[in-house]
């Protein structure tokens, strides 16, 4: 079956020998002299795999290794009883977070957002919103920077991954109680753009610790207030 001969070639096990330890494969008669190919296919850096929090790894394998890769979903974006984070996946070790103790209240937020029916979009929209504000030196700037740097403080490694600098290996990280504040923001507001951005803005400014948020027409914040909610 074709099947079986791409799953020998990705296991770099002869076919007999898969067959043998896998009996309800089906068999192919012309399977043993036809050559099978594997096709890689780079994944985005969202859907790539990030190193997992070592001490889960150790205790998970029995001590037998701490190294591990994972594709970990949004809510989990870092151990809060481990306080390790692996933010991107250029990062071949963790990062640990004990000296901002506010990512872990927000991964805790994030568990109770997940019970909102609209957390799904409420994250992807929040996330972009931060993302744009943190390339952009925009609102939050200086709490951001304050953050960031207990991190490189506590993970030098983050200074010697030639591919990216730690403000760009970090900054899921770095705005994750802000994006997972403004994704409860987002997923509670009422439907109806046009009519009440401005109580929107304040409470949003509110949940983020703000005083204001000025925006200006390519805030992708405004842009969501004003078209995305239908």
């Amino acid at each position: 079956m074709r099947v079986s001969r791409h799953l020998a070639v990705l296991a770099r096990t002869p076919l007999p020998h898969l067959t043998r330890a896998l009996p309800r494969l089906a068999p192919h008669d012309e399977a043993h002299h036809i050559a099978a190919t594997a096709r890689w296919k780079l994944l985005e850096a969202g859907q790539q795999p990030v190193r997992a929090c070592t001490l889960c790894t150790r205790h998970r394998s029995h001590g037998a290794t701490d190294t591990a890769w994972a594709h970990r979903p949004p809510h989990r974006l870092m151990c809060p009883r481990h306080h390790q984070a692996a933010p991107d996946p250029r990062l071949t070790s963790t990062v640990r977070t004990w000296a901002v103790p506010e990512l872990t209240a927000a991964h805790h937020a994030h568990q109770r957002l997940l019970r909102h029916p609209r957390a799904a979009t409420a994250w992807t929209a929040a996330r972009a919103i931060t993302t744009r504000w943190y390339d952009h030196q925009q609102h939050l700037t200086h709490r951001w920077h304050t953050r960031l740097t207990p991190l490189i403080a506590d993970s030098p490694h983050l200074a010697t991954t030639g591919s990216a600098s730690p403000a760009l290996l970090t900054r899921d990280l770095v705005t994750y109680p802000e994006t997972v504040a403004l994704a409860r923001a987002l997923a509670t507001l009422p439907n109806r753009p046009h009519r009440d951005a401005g109580n929107a803005l304040n409470l949003i400014a509110h949940r983020l610790g703000l005083p204001r948020l000025p925006l200006n027409a390519n805030d992708p914040l405004h842009a969501f207030l004003t078209h995305t909610r239908h």
